[in-house]
């Protein structure tokens, strides 16, 4: 059987986060026939939240940590009541390595039948009692089935990490354990081998490569391939995978070259996502970080996404980019705690760690009268992931600029900072949309220099 692989972008996914995962998976199953499924690390931002729903696109499972859980190790062994006959649960246990689990009609687990259990019933029924050395074995399988069970084996609910449960594992002298989920009903059951070494997450990375964007434990995973468009920030891994970072404004880009490159068109509503993903990393082609191959990929993907049977038919790349872009733009209707980690990304450079997040809007004025409880929510941000300093990057998609706002006190190493302050702790970065290209660089030599 096919193990699955998950692909999977950062946590706070952007659109092209998100984009890259569905189109990337979609490519792996339709050129390599692998069963591939796209997921993501965090909570959907408005701006995806109205494409998905502009295509009729379900958005990815949520997966927020790698280490295995119990349902990965675990059996859906078939059941027996506890009132039926042990003959049942014998046959049962005939077929499955000797243990039948005893399960109530309202589907909670009663106990567990092994070969110990019955051994040990066996004993006791009989024992030393001559009377009772004669009964027939067709007899003792007319009894019961709980009689014959284990009512104290541990069960453990099938979303729970097994590392957390590890002790408690090794503590015990049992050699299966039950599965229930979180209402306490029957999962299945799992071996003690298994837990002490179940399967690996197998894992693709797109738009992101650094251990601090990842989702939870990822060293716990077994990671197969990368692909990015920002800087080298990899952790070290087993064993050589496939990594590809290249220059280019969108992961959504290199997701395209590769279906073009296999000689596929993808589906009308997936290209629409990449190409929204496309847009938005790119502020329609017009960041510092576009080059002429993300131009090419737009043209590519509007003519697949754009087709006569699809959700987008009428749209021109011009009228899609513009309600993309708009779609994610604006302050008024979010919370100020979400604006600031829903695009957000930690840093760390010369001992210092930091955080950069980003929010779009079509007009700088409107920052003013949410100045005050966007520094409150930077200034959260910062003491709650233990950070030197927080800055949100409010940028102006129309006018291609950005208003900085730092938690105070301002750090003394950017006083240097080309950017002038403009009252209200605001700086202005004029012409600066890009975090990746314009904004990173700029800080990262500061902080290491």
């Amino acid at each position: 059987m096919q193990e699955r692989i998950y692909v999977i972008g950062h946590v706070n996914p952007d659109t092209d986060s998100i984009a890259s995962a569905v189109g990337y998976a979609w490519l792996l199953k339709e050129r390599d026939g692998l069963d591939v499924v796209a997921a993501r690390a965090g909570a959907i931002n408005p701006q995806t939240t109205w494409v998905l729903n502009r295509l009729k696109l379900e958005a990815p499972i949520l997966l927020t940590d790698a280490s295995p859980r119990f349902e990965s190790v675990t059996r859906r062994i078939d059941t027996v009541l506890p009132d039926r006959p042990l003959r049942e649960a014998w046959a049962i246990a005939s077929r499955t390595g000797g243990i039948a689990p005893v399960v109530n009609e309202d589907g909670s687990p009663s106990g567990l039948i092994t070969g110990l259990t019955l051994f040990s019933f066996f004993g006791d029924l009989v024992g030393l009692q001559p009377k009772r050395q004669e009964m027939r074995i067709s007899e003792i399988l007319d009894l019961p089935s709980h009689n014959a069970a284990d009512m104290d084996v541990p069960r453990f609910q099938s979303g729970t990490r097994i590392r957390d449960a590890l002790k408690r594992i090794l503590r015990e002298e049992r050699n299966y354990f039950l599965v229930v989920d979180d209402k306490g009903k029957y999962q299945g059951v799992c071996r003690q081998r298994d837990l002490l070494n179940p399967p690996r997450l197998r894992l693709i990375l797109v738009d992101h490569n650094e251990v601090e964007q990842a989702l939870g434990s990822i060293e716990e995973a077994e990671l197969l391939e990368i692909l990015d468009h920002h800087r080298l920030g990899n952790h070290s891994t087993r064993l050589p995978i496939r990594f590809t970072v290249d220059v280019v404004g969108s992961t959504s880009t290199l997701v395209s070259e590769r279906i073009e490159e296999a000689g596929l068109s993808a589906p009308s509503e997936i290209a629409g996502l990449l190409l929204a993903g496309l847009v938005s990393d790119t502020l329609f082609l017009t960041s510092p970080t576009t080059i002429e191959r993300d131009r090419e990929a737009a043209e590519r993907l509007s003519r697949w996404a754009f087709a006569w049977d699809s959700p987008l038919k009428g749209e021109t790349l011009e009228t899609y980019s513009d309600a993309v872009l708009k779609s994610g733009a604006g302050l008024e209707t979010r919370d100020p705690n979400e604006i600031v980690q829903s695009d957000m990304k930690m840093y760390e450079a010369g001992g210092i760690k930091f955080a950069i997040a980003q929010v779009e809007v079509t007009n700088l004025l409107q920052l003013q009268e949410h100045l005050e409880p966007l520094k409150k929510a930077l200034l959260n941000l910062r003491d709650t992931k233990g950070l030197e300093f927080a800055m949100l990057m409010v940028t102006d998609v129309v006018r291609g600029s950005s208003d900085l706002i730092f938690t105070q006190p301002f750090p003394p190493l950017f006083d240097d900072l080309p950017y002038p302050t403009i009252g209200y702790g605001i700086r202005k970065a004029k012409g600066v949309v890009s975090r990746k290209k314009q904004l990173l660089p700029l800080f990262l030599g500061l902080l290491e220099s």
